[in-house]
């Protein structure tokens, strides 16, 4: 097992020691200022994806993060957040327009890695550690001005939503996260799992090995496919869903962010030093304190459906947990009612309180 002490030495390596990515400044985080004006122009990059309308642009200190809104521009906020190898349009084209009729604005941001978001400057790190998800939301709400918002999300996104209300409990008022509690506790990272559950997770070893990063170089749409089909084996998706999903992937970061990401996850490079603080918070398994959904998906082939019992220890606020029939890994995509669904009860739990 990873000792404490040296996991929190890799933390805090410096970017150096890593090839995975250009080297990044060694200062931490600067505190808090005043917000940037948002770039709200539709993007002339490329074809305008349907359903969600434009793809407009919010600058941060680090990223320019290529989104797309819908609903009342004075609804209550939604943070609609997508997961790995998938497409925020593909996941969310029916969840979006669902929540808009009730009332809420949606907000859906492509993460680091994906589509038009780009890092604004070459010696930016690369990183795809759960602290740099979570801290990109908070600074994608900042650009924004959107002091508050429920945020929903599976696997990447999912990760990215939970780090920011365990972080931010003040800026999150309610979260739906599909497989429960998804903040990685790094310090158990080299523990094995089950057999059956491991080989869900070849992907992450793959991507431990220079074979895995050439891997993923030479061919993403190929292993996306795989990923796909094993993680949502009932999932009948067309080719147009994953032509339109294959489009985010020609990203320039798409690699040294995929590579980054499951290489810190089971502890073998080192992150980002600006996120360091954040990654030591992380380790400690904050609890979630805000009101929260979560979800599992009965036919999810990487994560077996649970009753919720595993991780309800980590929600301490209002707290429900369903599974959902004939969902997989992209559950929003392949059960969008029952996602949608989920934000309003979470919402309904945050009124009650």
């Amino acid at each position: 097992m990873i000792s404490r002490r040296r996991l929190t030495q890799a933390l805090t390596a410096t970017a150096g020691m890593t090839a995975l990515a250009g080297a990044a400044p060694a200062s931490a985080l600067p505190g808090p200022t005043e917000a940037p004006v948002p770039t709200a122009a539709p993007s002339q990059v490329g074809p305008q994806p349907a359903g969600l309308g434009p793809v407009r642009h919010a600058r941060t200190d680090l990223l320019d993060i290529a989104y797309h809104d819908v609903g009342p521009a004075h609804g209550k906020p939604v943070l609609l957040l997508h997961g790995w190898p998938f497409s925020p349009v593909g996941s969310y084209a029916e969840v979006a327009p669902a929540l808009a009729r009730r009332g809420y604005r949606c907000y859906i941001p492509y993460l680091r890695g994906h589509g038009e978001t780009r890092f604004r400057r070459a010696d930016t790190f690369r990183s795809g550690e759960q602290a740099a998800l979570g801290q990109d939301l908070i600074s994608f709400m900042d650009a924004l001005r959107i002091p508050r918002a429920l945020f929903a999300g599976y696997d990447w996104g999912g990760r990215a939503g939970d780090v920011a209300a365990a972080l931010w409990p003040e800026r999150c008022t309610g979260l739906v996260s599909v497989n429960g509690y998804l903040i990685q506790n790094l310090a158990v990272a080299q523990q094995p799992l089950a057999p059956s559950l491991e080989e869900g997770y070849w992907y992450f070893f793959y991507f431990t090995t220079e074979r895995g990063r050439e891997g993923l170089r030479r061919d993403r749409e190929g292993l996306a496919r795989v990923v796909w089909h094993r993680n949502s084996p009932q999932w009948r998706f067309t080719e147009a869903e994953f032509a339109e999903a294959a489009r985010l992937w020609s990203n320039p970061d798409y690699v040294d962010v995929v590579i980054h990401s499951y290489r810190h996850r089971l502890a073998v490079a080192p992150g980002d030093p600006r996120y360091a603080a954040l990654e030591r918070k992380l380790l400690d398994v904050p609890k979630i304190t805000v009101p929260a959904v979560t979800l599992d998906g009965q036919a999810d082939g990487v994560i077996p459906p649970t009753d919720g019992s595993g991780y309800a220890a980590h929600f301490t606020g209002p707290w429900k947990h369903h599974v959902v029939a004939n969902a997989g890994h992209n559950l929003p995509q392949e059960q969008p009612d029952a996602f949608a669904a989920a934000v309003v009860e979470v919402d309904s739990l945050g009124a009650a309180r």
